[in-house]
Formats: C-alpha cells, structure tokens, sequence
C-alpha cells in the first residue's frame, strides 16, 4: 500500500475508540472479533514482508494492544513459526477480550514469560503489542527497558496501531519509543502518525479498516486529512500572462538575494504570469541579470513602493527581508495591503512584533519561526504541532502552514498534514521555494487553502523525485525547479 492508497481522514486516539465503539454497541461486531481481526491483518503483514521468517518475539504490555499481540502468537504458532511472547505486566491484570486473546494464545501451546531484561532477542522478527494508543506520560521501568531490547535487535520490527511510546494524537516521543519497519494501524488512521517525531519511528504504514461499515464513519467527522495531489487543469489556447497572476516579491537585504530570487523564480515554475522583485538597488541589477524573467525593483521610495505594490496580485513578503530599518520599512508599506499575502522569514519575525492579523495572510514558520509568533519556546510548539498551528492561526488569520517532517496546513476549519518530503529537504532556500510555489499557486486564482495546501504537496514531491533522481544529502533547493515545472503540467 502506497501514500495514496491509505485513507485521506485521520482521527484523534479519542476518536477512534469511539469508532470501536460504536461499531461493538450500535452494529454489533463483538469487540474479540475486531480484536481476531486486528491480529490477522499484522500477521498477513508478517507473512508478506518476511515470508522466510521461521521465529518471533511479541512484547504484550497489559491492554487491548497486548489482546492484539496474544491474537498473532496464536495465528503464528498454528502457521508453524517458533514463538516467544514477552510480557511486560502480570498476566493475572489482563481483563475482557485481552484475557480472552491470552487464555485462546495459551491454549494453543504458546508459552508467555515475564519480559527480563537479561533476555537475548534473536527472533527474526518482534511485534511491539506493547502500548497502543492509550499512552498518556512518560514511558519508564520496564515498557523502556522492553523498547530499550527491540530498538537495539536486528529484527524485523511491525508495531501494532502505533509504536509504543508514539503519542498517537501528537507524533511526540514520550521519553522513548520503538522504531518499527512497518505500523499497522486500525479502524482510523492517527493523526500523530504522520508528523513530529513519528517519521523516524513508524517506517512503512499500513491501514487495516477491520471491516468496520462506512455508516460507522460516518458519525464521527476526522481531526484532519493527508493531502491529495489535484493536478492543475489545462490552460486555455488563448491563455496570456495577464491571465496567471502577477507575483510581487519583496525581501532580499544585504547578503540574502539569493532568498528573493529562489522565491521569484519558484512562482514563474509554477506557473505565475509575471513575477517582481523588490529589493536592494544592487540586488536588482545582479538578480536580473542572472534570471532575467524576473522584474527587479531597487526601489526604496515609499510612494515607489505603494506604486509597485498596487500593480501586483499577489504579494510576498519576508524571503531575506532581514532585521534592518530598510527591513521594517517595506514591511510596515506592505503589511497594510489588502492583498493574497505569503509572509515567511523574517516577515514573520516582523509579524510577530506587530501582531497584525489578516486573514488574507498564508503564515509559512518553520518550528523557530513558530515559537516566536506564539512567543514560547521551540520545544513547546514541536511538543503539539497540532496545537501549535491552530494557535498560530486563530492569533494571526488567514492560512498557517507549520513546516517540518509531516508539514501541517491549518485553516479556521480544516487541518491537513502533508506526508512528503524527505531528509534532503534541511538546507538553505527551501522555504524561500515554498513561498514561491504558494504565491504562484495563488497568482493564478488558486484560494488561500488550496495554494497552502497544494503548494506544500507539490514542494514535497518535487524534493522526493529530485532526491530519487541524485540523493537526499547535497540536495540543493534549486533542485527542486524542473520538478516543479512537470509536476504541474
């Protein structure tokens, strides 16, 4: 199953249980038989990623993701692998259908042991059946001596709806966590697995609905929702460049023309009719010089700079803006605009002194950014991303869009989580591209959300197709312009 085929809608753990819920109360599918059914999935995922495999260890804690676990020992030992479960609790605490799921492993000859720390991991593949969803502090004793064991064997590592010590709403490590080849998630995808932290621990992921009826989903509307790739229409025969937009960039201080080109450039790949500069006079003529499709502005009289501002679509402000008085200048003659406005790097750090507020704003922070819009610390916002971007809304307007690994684009009434985008990304100018892409995007009549939301897509597929074509490490943001081009056409 690839990123598309998984289901767009992501749930909060709350919101799945109470999916389980009403597809037990209201439709009548014994809870053990969606537990039957979870354990069979993962399984079918061990026989299909490791077919050869003839050994297995599974790590039961004391919940239903433990009655899952119990469910997979049964169905491995009666497939004839060699299994050995490990519990981390007295088996003595287990209740209703997890007890159910141990007394039927038990019965099938399994043999159950307390999980010791001397214990030699050797199987060839671990389930981690060890704390689902239910985690709410940090993860001690033995559960992190028991992950401490499976993230240094060489097995095979499938975790059971989410990896134990993931916050499943969140994506945040809660002190430790089990990093698996491979997350089979049930009934609801969680959101906190496709941002934060959760790229690095839930490697390759799966979705098993167990049969739940759609009327099931139907009650219960998501928190949020991966991204779908909407390929741009044709354009008309007649189309000319009045017709898509034109673009005004604003930033570029001493020694950060770079920013305003790489942004400039970014919004004619994608499609943007005319783009202008507006920057440093000795800027001006060094960009057009080298881009020459670019209109560069060295313009710095404030009646110049409402003349320019009036004659664009689409403003953006920030890219190598910097922290001088010729900094705050152009953003107090720009922020005023009631203009489509892209505002990343230091416009954001000049937003954030001003607090206007604007919902005709996109925000792009990256995590630092972030923290000094919502003036707290890094740490805080990467603790709930979630939280994070819709404070930075609902604080500022318009659109926010929280860049990272599992990227989150926040609207009054949506959330969506981009899941592209790879290591190579982290280097110089990639945000500047972004920018660009977004104020392209809404050049040509594209809305705020669907520029956001599209813009932060096609970015990241154009870094995974150019790290596929030459790598991740070296990846340079100006990589990513011819695959712009052909990703929206």
């Amino acid at each position: 199953m690839n990123r598309q085929d998984l289901p767009l809608e992501l749930y909060s753990a709350d919101q799945v249980r109470e999916l389980d819920r009403m597809a037990i109360d209201e439709f009548c599918i014994p809870g053990y038989e969606l537990m039957c059914r979870a354990g069979q999935s993962v399984f079918e995922r061990v026989k299909a990623f490791c077919p050869e495999a003839r050994s297995c260890a599974i790590f039961c804690g004391g919940g239903n993701n433990a009655g899952d676990g119990y469910v997979i020992a049964r169905l491995a030992i009666a497939a004839g692998m060699e299994v050995t479960v490990y519990s981390v609790v007295e088996v003595s605490k287990l209740k209703g259908d997890a007890l159910t799921a141990y007394r039927d492993c038990i019965d099938s000859g399994c043999k159950v042991a307390a999980y010791d720390t001397k214990a030699l991991l050797g199987e060839e593949v671990i389930i981690d059946a060890l704390l689902g969803t239910g985690l709410d502090r940090e993860v001690e004793g033995l559960y992190a001596d028991a992950i401490a064991a499976i993230n240094a064997s060489r097995a095979f590592v499938i975790a059971v709806d989410v990896p134990s010590g993931l916050n499943a709403d969140t994506g945040k490590i809660m002190g430790c966590a089990v990093k698996a080849d491979l997350t089979v998630s049930f009934i609801g995808l969680k959101k906190g697995l496709f941002t934060g932290d959760a790229p690095d621990y839930c490697g390759k992921i799966y979705y098993a609905s167990l049969d739940i009826p759609n009327a099931v989903f139907d009650k219960v509307d998501c928190a949020a929702q991966r991204i779908r790739f909407l390929q741009p229409p044709r354009r008309s025969r007649c189309t000319h460049k009045g017709h898509n937009g034109h673009v005004l960039v604003i930033g570029g201080d001493v020694g950060y023309s770079g920013a305003v080109r790489m942004a400039g450039e970014a919004a004619l790949r994608v499609g943007a009719g005319l783009v202008t500069v507006l920057t440093r006079p000795e800027h001006a003529i060094l960009i057009n010089s080298s881009r020459p499709e670019l209109m560069c502005r060295g313009d710095i009289d404030p009646e110049c700079i409402e003349t320019i501002i009036d004659s664009a679509d689409v403003l953006v402000l920030g890219p190598g803006l910097g922290r001088s008085d010729w900094s705050k200048g152009l953003f107090d003659a720009t922020i005023r605009a009631a203009k489509p406005m892209v505002i990343d790097a230091d416009g954001l750090n000049w937003l954030a002194d001003s607090e206007q507020y604007g919902e005709h704003f996109v925000l792009t922070p990256h995590p630092g950014e972030a923290s000094r819009l919502l003036k707290c610390s890094v740490s805080e916002v990467e603790h709930d991303r979630f939280a994070a971007v819709n404070s930075i809304r609902r604080q500022y307007g318009g659109i926010c869009v929280l860049k990272g690994a599992g990227t989150l684009i926040a609207s009054h009434h949506h959330i969506a989580v981009a899941d592209v985008g790879n290591p190579g990304m982290a280097t110089g100018g990639m945000g500047d591209v972004l920018t660009g892409v977004i104020a392209g995007l809404l050049a040509q009549g594209f809305s705020n959300w669907e520029s956001a939301e599209q813009g932060v897509y096609i970015h990241g597929l154009a870094a995974d197709a150019a790290a596929a074509d030459g790598g991740e490490r070296g990846l340079l943001a100006t990589d990513l312009m011819p695959y712009l081009r052909r990703l929206v056409n």
